[in-house]
C-alpha cells in the first residue's frame, strides 16, 4: 500500500509509525514545507522516501496533517492529483471550514474529514511516536459524502488501529471541540501569560510553581503556528466558550470576595464530578 504523508510532525510521523505496525506491506512516503523536516523524517525512519506532488498520483491513501489554514489550500491540490481510488482524509481539529471548502469539488467523494482525538504539546518529527492513535477516538465528519469504497477501506484501517468511531455533523464537531479542546489550550495560554507578566516583578515566581501550575500549563507550550489558525477558523464557537469561562471566573471572584464558603465548597465539590467523567471514559476505554 502506497501511502502519502503530507506534514511530518507529530500527528504525521506518528501515523506512519502506528500505521506501520498495522498494514506491514505499506510504504510511506513523505512531503513537507521544511527541508529539516524531510530529512529528519527519513532519518527517523518515518518515511521510507520524500516526494513531490506530483507523485501523489500513486498513492492509495494520503494523509493531510499541516495547520487547518494551509489545509483549505493544500487539500483542492491534493484531490486534484490524486488517482480516483485513492482515499483522503486530514486531521484538523476543526471541520466546518474545510468541509464547506470542499463541497463542490469533483473529488469530494475522495475526502474524509477525520479528527483523530490525538496529540500532545509537542511538534516536528521528533515529537513523533508509535501508539499515538491506537486506541483513541476518532470523529468522522459528513461520512456520507465519501465514496462507499472507501469509507469502507478508512473503517478497515481505523478499526487496525483499534479506534473509536464518532459521527458527526461538521458544525456540531466545531462546537463541542470548542468546549473539549480550543477552550483548554486557550486556558493554559492565558495561564502562561498571567504568570510571565507576574514573574517581571517576582522573579522566584517559577520556583515556586509546582506540579498544578506544570499540568494546568503544558498546552502552552503546544505549536503557535498551529493554534493560531485554529482559534480564528472556530472563532464564533470559541468566543461564546470563552465568554461563558469568564462568566464563570468572574462568579467565582466573586464568591471569594464575600467569603462564601458554602457556596465555594458546592461549586467545588459539584466540578469535582469531573474526575468521575473521566475515571469512566478511561474503563471504558472512550
Amino acid at each position: 500500500m502506497n501511502i502519502a504523508i503530507i506534514g511530518l510532525g507529530l500527528m504525521g510521523g506518528s501515523f506512519a509509525l502506528d500505521v506501520k505496525s498495522v498494514i506491514s506491506n505499506s510504504i510511506i512516503y513523505g512531503i513537507d514545507s521544511s527541508d529539516l523536516n524531510l530529512s529528519n523524517a527519513l532519518e527517523l525512519g518515518l518515511i521510507d522516501q520524500a516526494i513531490s506532488y506530483n507523485d501523489l498520483f500513486k498513492m492509495d491513501l494520503v494523509l493531510i496533517a499541516i495547520p487547518v489554514s494551509h489545509s483549505l489550500i493544500v487539500t483542492p491540490m491534493v484531490l486534484d492529483k490524486i488517482n480516483d481510488d485513492a482515499l483522503v482524509f486530514d486531521v484538523g481539529s476543526t471541520k466546518e471550514t474545510i468541509c464547506e471548502v470542499l463541497k463542490n469539488h469533483p473529488k469530494r467523494s475522495n475526502f474524509l474529514a477525520a479528527h483523530p482525538m490525538a496529540g500532545t504539546e509537542f511538534s516536528g518529527p521528533k515529537a513523533a511516536h508509535k501508539g499515538l492513535y491506537l486506541g483513541k477516538t476518532n470523529i468522522l465528519c459528513e461520512f456520507e459524502k465519501t465514496d462507499l469504497k472507501l469509507r469502507e477501506f478508512a473503517l478497515y484501517l481505523f478499526d487496525k488501529l483499534n479506534m473509536k468511531i464518532i459521527y458527526m455533523d461538521p458544525k456540531s464537531h466545531d462546537v463541542h471541540i470548542a468546549y473539549v479542546s480550543h477552550l483548554s489550550h486557550i486556558s493554559s495560554f492565558m495561564l502562561g501569560k498571567t504568570v510571565i507578566e507576574k514573574e517581571k516583578n517576582e522573579k522566584n515566581i517559577f520556583d515556586l510553581a509546582g506540579s498544578g501550575f506544570e499540568s494546568t500549563v503544558r498546552l502552552a507550550k503546544s505549536l503557535p503556528e498551529t493554534w493560531t489558525p485554529i482559534f480564528l477558523q472556530n472563532k464564533n464557537n470559541l468566543i461564546i466558550a470563552i465568554e461563558e469561562y469568564v462568566s464563570n471566573l468572574n462568579d467565582l471572584k466573586k464568591i471569594i470576595q464575600n467569603n462564601d464558603e458554602q457556596k465555594l465548597s458546592s461549586i467545588l465539590n459539584d466540578t469535582n464530578r469531573i474526575k468521575e467523567i473521566l475515571s469512566n471514559k478511561l474503563e471504558n476505554g472512550k
